[in-house]
């Protein structure tokens, strides 16, 4: 599952690096969760470019955009919940991203691995520092 700021470096088509990694997977084989597909259409709305709309339009059109289902509402309570015990919450986004790769047990691709390094069993791949 694919986080927001890798979604944006292969839009850019830069670093090399994380393009060459997309590149590797077959339709199908990748995704990304509903939330980051609102973070990136809030950017494009933002922009208010329609050079970016289409970009993006583009970049999605191949994906498996994941609904945020039941598993992972249920699994972002108790993720949010858990780290605010502990004293170690994160941006609320980045929760509901995390409790959505949790939930379908997927690895998440970020180069935000220090905040998403506190969620306890995500697996994390850092396709910049390859």
């Amino acid at each position: 599952m694919l986080d927001t700021n890798i979604c944006i470096y292969v839009i850019n088509m830069r670093p090399p690096q994380v393009l060459a990694r997309f590149r590797e997977y077959r339709l199908g084989e990748i995704g990304i969760c509903s939330v980051v597909a609102a973070e990136l259409a809030y950017g494009v709305a933002k922009s208010r470019s329609a050079r970016n709309r289409s970009a993006l339009e583009m970049f999605l059109a191949p994906l498996e955009v994941l609904p945020f289902d039941q598993a992972a509402v249920w699994a972002y309570g108790d993720l949010r919940a858990s780290l605010e015990r502990e004293g170690q919450p994160i941006g609320a986004l980045d929760t509901m991203i995390a409790a959505h790769a949790l939930s379908v047990d997927a690895p998440l691709v970020t180069h935000n691995t220090r905040e998403f390094a506190l969620v306890p069993g995500l697996r994390l791949e850092n396709w910049v520092t390859v």
